[in-house]
């Protein structure tokens, strides 16, 4: 990892140590582990899916993992280690549990910190059970948000309608409410620095949710900072990190500032998984088209059949090219099919040095004089047929990918957005787009339409609007998202500029004409080969003028907080004057992949510097339609 240790590293390693009944797990150690049980909550689900495989939790001595709220049945001579929320119902069936005696001993760690009063609840529930000496261990793990990659977190998934962009932008929210949502996510935020090991420089924009959470986690940070015994920032964890010479800067950026990335079609793999297909917590779900053609007439459909595929670090594939243009990840994908046909007839080898194919009496024979060949081959085909999974997972996702891409006409958004998006000149009129019934969905449609909205200096004109709008309807869209956008519009008018994306001056694509070699599994004609150039969307400029101390109107005026300084001084005038080499950019109202990938190539031009990119929530422009609709209403 280009970081000493990434986010994923460290909250991979906190939870290691939590399996290992909170000692730190030493990976060679000989022994069997210890067998236990892990009991989870959905909120402890979501953590440990991303980070750890059934593999790696069995190395650990998981031999179980169970719900919290599932019916369970005692295994009175297993220790069982609890990873939960630590809400009213959680404690009540741990408590259950204590006079159910389940389990042999009881390791409890909540996500969050608990509050002393629910402390009490569970100690009275263990006197109660006579079970005080069985509950071996209590930790608060501050564990509590969702690391996605090396680089970027999410707050959480289950509730996530709590925090959500709706939630925090509801023209009848209380403040009651929104103190709610804002304690939601700091709590989530401290626990993202807890686990990091370091206190940052806070910086936001004002008079919004984001300078909210800024002055609250300034708050809670001092506090902690202040109360020297019990301060979670002393001592082992800090200084282990990346952070040992320099803070990093946090900057909170409210969704409200660009709301166009989030509608956007976009042209990169992971992007485009995200919008496209069912991907969720690095897990993609396809639908498996069973061929129509061979049933007969008559005949009912085929049950769809459903297949999930984790995305994961170690997948070499999607690590290099989660952030590729599409047709490039196409023809890496026919290349490496191409590599290992050429590998093929090594298998087939292999398999029958190892005796794999059914040949008994040979196989026998062979040991005594090929016990090299067979070393080899045991070590070789694993690998070899791990390849081939992975060239068949991503053939599959790929191909699912560009049926949408073909289906709905994407290249042809995504090109069309970028030009409007970079005030490039239009080479054929919206109207035409969204009146064509071959131009993708309603949907697709719509985002397009608020994209150009959002992004004109010039609101079309009434008439105009109209006409639109006839258009629209006639296409069958549900035009709720733009009311709610023409409301926020003229109120983010009066507050401030609209976000720019980039100059006029690129042309942002050129195409390339070279199709792909006719033997391939990718048919692409049709689909423009689009090459992206690269350009900072708003949350990176706005990051990009903070972390290298760049004066400029749309940041100057950004509030700057250290929790550290003894006394909180409310002023923008940042007491560092020299450029950041860690940042984490945190957006307010939810996030996409579009952005963090932008981040990430932005930085990859910068020597020794890491960003971390995180979001209240995750959502592709399906889901974020969605709640412009429901706000729109």
């Amino acid at each position: 990892a280009a970081a000493a240790a990434s986010i994923r590293e460290r909250q991979t390693v906190a939870l290691k140590r939590m399996l290992n009944f909170n000692v730190p797990h030493v990976k060679n150690s000989t022994g069997e582990p210890v067998w236990k049980v892990l009991i989870y909550d959905r909120f402890g689900q979501d953590i440990i899916s991303p980070l750890l495989s059934v593999k790696e939790l069995r190395d650990m001595g998981i031999t179980l993992h169970l719900l919290l709220h599932s019916d369970r049945d005692p295994i009175p001579d297993v220790p069982a280690v609890y990873f939960v929320m630590p809400t009213e119902e959680n404690i009540d069936r741990m408590c259950q549990d204590l006079r159910n005696q389940l389990y042999e001993s009881y390791y409890l760690n909540f996500i969050s910190a608990i509050s002393r009063s629910k402390l009490e609840d569970i100690a009275n529930a263990a006197l109660a059970a006579s079970a005080v000496t069985q509950v071996a261990k209590v930790f608060d793990q501050y564990l509590n948000f969702i690391t996605l990659e090396d680089d970027m977190f999410v707050l959480c998934n289950q509730n996530k309608e709590l925090v959500s962009y709706r939630a925090i932008n509801r023209p009848d929210i209380t403040d009651t409410e929104m103190e709610t949502v804002m304690d939601t996510i700091v709590d989530s935020l401290f626990c993202f620095f807890v686990t990091l090991g370091a206190v940052p420089i806070i910086r936001c924009s004002r008079g919004t949710a984001a300078e909210m959470v800024a002055v609250k986690l300034d708050k809670k940070l001092r506090e902690n900072l202040r109360d020297a015994r019990n301060s979670l920032f002393t001592g082992d964890t800090l200084g282990a990190g990346q952070f040992s010479f320099q803070r990093p800067l946090l900057v909170l950026v409210d969704r409200n500032i660009d709301l166009a990335t989030p509608l956007h079609h976009t042209w990169t793999y992971q992007a485009l998984v995200h919008d496209v297909l069912d991907f969720h917590l690095n897990r993609v779900n396809l639908e498996e088209s069973s061929g129509v053609e061979n049933s007969p007439a008559g005949a009912r459909p085929k049950r769809k059949n459903k297949k999930s595929y984790d995305l994961t670090p170690v997948d070499k594939f999607w690590q290099k090219h989660k952030g590729s243009p599409f047709p490039e990840v196409a023809e890496s994908v026919q290349q490496e099919l191409e590599s290992y046909r050429a590998q093929e007839d090594e298998v087939k080898r292999l398999k029958s040095i190892m005796g794999l194919e059914g040949e008994d009496e040979g196989a026998i024979s062979m040991l005594s004089d090929n016990t090299a060949k067979l070393t080899s081959a045991v070590s070789s085909l694993p690998e070899l047929l791990e390849k081939k999974r992975l060239i068949d997972l991503h053939t599959n996702v790929a191909t699912a990918v560009l049926e949408h891409i073909k289906a709905r006409k994407l290249d042809v958004y995504f090109e069309y957005e970028e030009k409007i998006m970079s005030k490039t000149t239009l080479d054929k009129s919206l109207l035409d787009i969204i009146s064509d019934p071959d131009a993708g969905t309603p949907e697709d449609k719509m985002r397009l339409f608020l994209i150009y909205y959002i992004s004109a200096q010039q609101a079309p004109s009434e008439a105009d609007l109209e006409q639109y709008k006839k258009a629209l309807t006639d296409a069958g869209c549900n035009l709720n998202p733009l009311q709610y956008i023409k409301q926020w519009k003229a109120f983010a008018k009066m507050a401030s500029a609209p976000a720019s994306y980039g100059n006029t001056t690129t042309k942002p694509m050129g195409l390339l004409s070279r199709v792909m070699n006719t033997g391939s599994q990718f048919v692409m004609e049709g689909v423009k080969n689009l090459v992206l150039k690269q350009q900072n969307l708003p949350v990176t400029r706005i990051l990009d003028n903070l972390m290298e101390m760049k004066s400029n109107p749309e940041t100057d005026d950004y509030r700057y907080f250290d929790p550290k300084m003894l006394r909180g001084n409310d002023s923008s005038v940042p007491r560092n004057k020299n450029p950041f080499q860690e940042a984490i950019v945190f957006v307010v109202g939810g996030g996409n992949y579009i952005e963090y990938q932008n981040l990430v190539d932005y930085i990859k031009g910068k020597q020794g510097k890491h960003i971390l990119y995180g979001c209240s929530e995750l959502f592709n422009a399906t889901q974020f339609i969605k709640q412009l609709s429901q706000l729109g209403q």
